[in-house]
């Protein structure tokens, strides 16, 4: 096992010593350099003359040139973060803080209103000065392990399911994932990584924030993802490799393509946070020139369990790739005790190893701080199905809880999805299950036209199901399609199939054939 990386102040230090821009905006060019860092560990070490080392501090801010430098000084302070996202309207906002047991919210010069609304302890950061605004609160976390025991970041993750859960990731176990994500990537001090990304979830923490730092190379932010200015972004800050997610894979291959001198600098845009469908990766590899790493993580591993590697390394496409870090398991989840599957077996897969959490933390206030994530011998069950090939290649089918029974068949709604997705006239699809009284369930199927509902879209459905009757047999061809205008999708990119769940459960919106 290779050795454990220094910690966050110790690789500041060394970023500092070695000078140069860490980071930058995208749109705007505004840039921060590695030797500024240091002053930002100090204002936060005075700031926290209010809150202790474990304590629990929030980040809401705007300016990802205040969130990034922000988030890596806590950490350095010895503070356990918890990113928030900055559009989080008041109420919520303070609902997520008391559940999070927060001593205090850090915000820039635009969170100042929404925090005092919610009446939220702040620490406001105004002119690269941070202040305590209001009563901080100091929380009574039991024991020094329910505080954190040191730094860490603090998640709210609720997956696709709905169901919130709150997971601590130690500086340890960030570091080593950021470590992993950097060697695997064959990333150096060269390289120029640009991350349109959320910086609240944990793509944009470790792949984005902490991997730079690792890794010593300069990271390109901005707060939101733009079509019309990515690649002008990407060739003018001259980066090397890009972080992205399905939905904007998808936008990018509908989108100009990028300028020759683009293509041959970007060695590989990453994949992740959601499954990317086939179809929608070739589709980008043939109108970009551009190749794709498709990646599987999760919160519970601080982002990266698998990765494909980088060309000239072997992709294997439509797998999410190896294990990076992590021991990787596919088992049946009736007979766990068998242990690992054969290859090609389909089950669930579970993880474990030095970045996989331990345990979830309960909201404030609960009888019980924690409750176990792992089973007794270490795995950690993680929800999503799939098989592993003779390579170690990892290919995801669902998730458990998504898998469709119809008539004692299982239908994976990828499977159905990625057929849909073939027709030129599909933007977007999407498969859950409809109770149906004789067979139990039955798949219906959620589709965005490519350019908006049509004039025709009748039309439309008629061949989607004349798709589906070449390529799929009886039982997974989905028993109606309904043209919408857009998926619901959390701010990763994951369709809310809940959601969806819930409309079929509504006589008044349940999908038909046709506009929905």
């Amino acid at each position: 096992m290779s050795p454990a990386p220094p910690p966050v102040r110790s690789l500041i230090d060394t970023r500092a010593a070695a000078g140069g821009v860490g980071l930058v905006e995208g749109v705007s060019g505004r840039s921060l350099e590695w030797a500024e860092l240091p002053a930002h560990v100090d204002r936060w070490r005075l700031a926290a003359a209010a809150v202790a080392p474990g304590d629990r501090v929030g980040l809401r801010m705007a300016d990802p040139l205040a969130m990034v430098p922000a988030l890596l000084a806590a950490l350095a302070a010895g503070l356990v973060v918890a990113p928030l996202d900055p559009d989080c309207p008041p109420a919520e906002l303070a609902t997520l803080v008391r559940a999070l047991g927060l001593s205090a919210v850090a915000g820039d010069a635009g969170s100042a209103d929404a925090l005092a609304e919610a009446e939220i302890p702040a620490l406001v950061a105004s002119g690269g000065e941070l202040r305590v605004a209001g009563r901080v609160a100091r929380r009574d976390l039991a024991s020094p392990a329910a505080a954190g025991a040191g730094a860490g970041v603090l998640l709210a993750s609720s997956g696709t399911s709905g169901q919130r859960k709150l997971i601590v990731l130690s500086e340890a176990q960030l570091l080593h994932t950021a470590s992993c994500i950097v060697a695997h990537h064959g990333l150096t001090p060269d390289d120029v990584g640009y991350s349109p990304l959320p910086l609240f979830h944990i793509n944009g923490v470790v792949v984005g924030a902490l991997a730079s730092l690792v890794g010593g190379h300069r990271l390109v932010v901005d707060r939101r993802f733009s079509a019309s200015a990515f690649w002008d972004v990407v060739g003018h800050h001259e980066a090397t490799w890009v972080n992205l997610v399905p939905a904007i894979i998808a936008v990018l291959a509908a989108a100009p393509a990028p300028g020759e001198e683009v293509v041959g600098r970007v060695a590989f845009a990453r994949s992740a946070s959601a499954p990317l469908p086939v179809p929608t990766l070739r589709s980008f590899e043939q109108h970009t020139g551009i190749p794709v790493v498709e990646t599987y993580g999760m919160t519970e591993a601080a982002s990266q369990i698998t990765a494909n590697p980088r060309p000239p390394g072997r992709r294997k496409e439509g797998t999410v790739g190896v294990a990076v870090g992590v021991e990787l398991r596919v088992v049946d989840p009736a007979d766990r005790a068998a242990g690992a599957l054969a290859p090609g077996a389909v089950g669930e897969v579970e993880i474990r190893g030095p970045s996989v959490v331990e345990r979830y933390l309960e909201p404030a206030g609960s009888p019980r701080p924690w409750r176990p994530a792992r089973a007794v011998d270490g795995w950690l069950p993680t929800g999503d199905l799939g098989f592993l090939d003779g390579d170690g290649y990892l290919t995801l089918v669902g998730r458990a809880d998504d898998v469709i029974n119809r008539g004692g068949e299982k239908v994976h709604p990828r499977e159905v999805e990625d057929v849909l997705l073939t027709h030129p006239g599909v933007a977007a699809a999407a498969v859950v299950a409809r109770p149906h009284p004789t067979v139990g369930e039955e798949p219906v199927a959620f589709v965005v036209p490519a350019t908006g509902p049509g004039a025709d879209p009748a039309g439309l459905v008629a061949e989607l199901h004349h798709l589906c009757d070449r390529h799929l047999s009886r039982f997974r061809r989905p028993a109606s399609i309904a043209l919408v205008d857009a998926l619901p999708a959390g701010t990763n990119g994951k369709i809310r199939r809940a959601e969806l769940r819930r409309r079929l459960a509504d006589p008044a919106a349940g999908a038909q054939d046709g506009a929905a």
